[in-house]
């Protein structure tokens, strides 16, 4: 059973979480929710192409795929892989909780860098 595009819906979802977040102020969250768009999205071209899809790499997870990769999306991908852990793990940074260690700016990037993985997605699924 075909579940792609389950997996991409969510991923649009998971990118409007981001933007929410974004405009509350959560940076962090704004962060997080844009690798987990990414990512989702990403594992539903995996299953488009009807291959398996594990992990959380971002980068990983384009370079599995059987077409080839834009570098520009890789570079995308291995900055939106540092918003896995530290987003939400105090022990990500020697002190401080993570919300005190991200700010607008980044938020903005994920999102943008996020929509851009999703956008390749969409065309190599035909959506």
């Amino acid at each position: 059973m075909d579940r792609s595009i389950d997996w991409y819906k969510q991923a649009e979802r998971d990118l409007e979480h981001a933007k929410r977040s974004l405009e509350m102020g959560d940076y962090e969250w704004a962060c997080f929710a844009s690798h987990q768009s990414a990512e989702k999205a990403l594992k539903a071209l995996h299953y488009y192409f009807k291959q398996e899809a594990w992990g959380h790499s971002l980068s990983r997870l384009l370079k599995d795929l059987p077409i080839e990769i834009p570098e520009e999306l890789l570079d995308l991908a291995k900055m939106l892989d540092l918003y896995y852990i530290p987003t939400r793990y105090p022990n990500g940074f020697p002190m401080g909780a993570p919300y005190e260690h991200f700010t607008q700016k980044q938020a903005k990037e994920a999102i943008d860098y996020a929509s851009k993985v999703l956008e390749f997605v969409r065309l190599q699924m035909g959506l």
